[in-house]
Formats: structure tokens, C-alpha cells, sequence
């Protein structure tokens, strides 16, 4: 398939892609240390349980606040492909702790008492998802290994629905055939669940997350926010994020950023300013 570039920021977006995947792709560290700090950020979600954003990263999901950050739970695994579906019921992919065996890849593991516990779903060895997203139903990973996007309705059995070379993947909400994908070429939009892609046109973004059919959001790779009230079609230029953008999610009216220099932020005005959250574990 030979998908049209877009105008903006192609090749600033060839070379951030590049940079934050090459982190992405690491395999875990065979040492048992584990600095003070947040380890690569894969993703971020609020949970609805209570409120409070998770973040995955290489060394298991921390819960952070202005005051704290704390490991959830006793799992050290390198998180990726994380999202949350619901209180305290979150999906992710990864690779296994330091010294803890099993298969390289872990495939999709679910936790359902907010990443205290997690436990193996599916694709144990064969899957490693690098973004997960679910939808009315349907939940869509992006595999490393294969560069497919699969998807199931069930989370056991999975169909690939198209190959792609993909960073990022947004559903829209109440219309779960209906995907965006950050690429190297650009936006691209499918109508029919992934199988198909098309050039959506507009900025180049990095990261995406639709919160509601009425607000879309995008980041680009030099951290411009962007908002979007139709599926992509139009953008508005929002604030802007004040380093390189690792992982990004929305809730209500409030933004969460991990920047590539190890920070966590959230900013409740549209992106105009930014508060530090905290990042030395406790």
C-alpha cells in the first residue's frame, strides 16, 4: 500500500518515532536493581476506581499523585500496551521481570484488582504488544513482533486485521470500527476495524487518545497539543508540552504527560501550563 505523506513535520516525526521506539523495544534488564525513579513510561490511564493515574513502566505500574509515587502491587514486569478498561481492571503486554522465567513475550495479562495481581490471557510468548486499546466490545493491540494490528472480542482469540507500521492507536468511542494510527507517513484512518487504511491527513502526531466523539486529542513530536471536535477532519492547536512526549492520556478536563526526560505532568487548562507530578518512588 503506498500511503501520501502529510505536510507537517514528517521528518522531525521519522526521527522521534525512531528515538522512542528504539526504548520501547528494550528488553528487560537482566540486573535486579530498580532506581528511585520512573523506568521508561509504555502508557498512562486514569483508573475510575479511584481516580488516580497509573503508569506503566519497565520495571511494573506506578500510582502517582502530587505527593507520592508507589509500585502497585508486588509485579515488577517490564509494562507495555497498557490501558485501563475499567475500575481497577487494566490490560497491558510486556516482558517478565528480571529472573522471573516464563516466556519472553507475556502476551495480554489482565488485572482486575487494580495491578495488585495480574494473570496471563492470552498470546504467552507470541504477542508483545506495544498499545492496547479497548472499545464497545473489541480491543485492539499492535504487535512488535509481526508489525500486525490484531483484534478480538473476547481477549482469547484474535484475528490480524492489517499490517502496519504504527506508534500509536486511538478507537473512537461508540465506534469501534473506526480507528486513527500515528505512522512515519502520517495519520491514517480505517472504517472497517483496521483491515483498511487510508491517509487522514492533517499534523503529524505521535500520540492520540479520544476521550469522547467530541474531543480527540493529539500530540505531535515536538509536543504541540491539538484537539479535534470531528473525528480528525479539522485540528485546533491547544498548549503545548515543555519537553518530548513518551506516553499521554486525558481525563475530564485534564491532560497527563510523560515527557522522554523521566517527568510526569498534568496540566488542567488545555495544555497552557503544566504541574510536575511526583516520580521518586517511595
Amino acid at each position: 500500500m503506498t500511503w501520501a505523506g502529510v505536510a507537517l513535520g514528517i521528518a522531525l516525526l521519522v526521527a522521534a518515532v525512531i528515538a522512542v521506539v528504539t526504548w520501547r523495544d528494550e528488553p528487560p534488564r537482566s540486573d535486579a536493581s530498580v532506581s528511585s525513579g520512573l523506568s521508561h513510561v509504555h502508557g498512562m490511564a486514569v483508573n475510575p476506581a479511584d481516580g488516580q493515574l497509573y503508569v506503566a513502566t519497565h520495571h511494573g505500574v506506578v500510582r502517582v499523585s502530587e505527593t507520592e509515587a508507589a509500585y502497585v502491587g508486588d509485579g515488577r514486569q517490564d509494562t507495555m500496551g497498557f490501558t485501563v478498561i475499567g475500575p481497577d481492571h487494566f490490560l497491558a503486554s510486556g516482558h517478565p521481570a528480571p529472573g522471573q522465567g516464563g516466556p519472553t513475550h507475556l502476551g495480554l495479562i489482565e488485572s482486575t484488582d487494580g495491578g495488585r495481581t495480574w494473570r496471563s490471557v492470552s498470546l504467552a510468548g507470541q504477542a508483545d504488544f506495544h498499545a492496547l486499546r479497548s472499545a464497545d466490545g473489541l480491543t485492539y493491540g499492535l504487535d512488535s513482533t509481526t508489525g500486525s494490528l490484531l483484534a478480538s472480542s473476547d481477549r482469547l482469540t484474535w484475528q490480524a486485521r492489517s499490517t502496519i507500521a504504527a506508534y500509536d492507536i486511538a478507537v473512537e468511542p461508540g465506534q469501534p470500527e473506526i480507528l486513527l494510527a500515528t505512522t512515519e507517513q502520517g495519520l491514517q484512518r480505517s472504517t472497517d476495524g483496521g483491515r483498511t487504511w487510508t491517509p487522514a491527513g492533517g499534523p503529524a502526531t505521535v500520540l492520540l487518545h479520544w476521550a469522547d466523539r467530541d474531543r480527540l486529542h493529539g500530540i505531535t513530536d515536538d509536543g504541540q497539543i491539538l484537539v479535534s471536535g470531528d473525528a480528525a477532519t479539522t485540528w485546533s492547536s491547544a498548549g503545548r508540552v515543555p519537553a518530548a512526549p513518551a506516553a499521554f492520556t486525558a481525563h475530564d478536563d485534564t491532560l497527563f504527560v510523560a515527557t522522554g526526560d523521566g517527568r510526569v505532568l498534568r496540566s488542567t487548562d488545555a495544555g497552557a501550563s503544566w504541574q510536575p507530578l511526583q516520580t521518586s518512588l517511595s
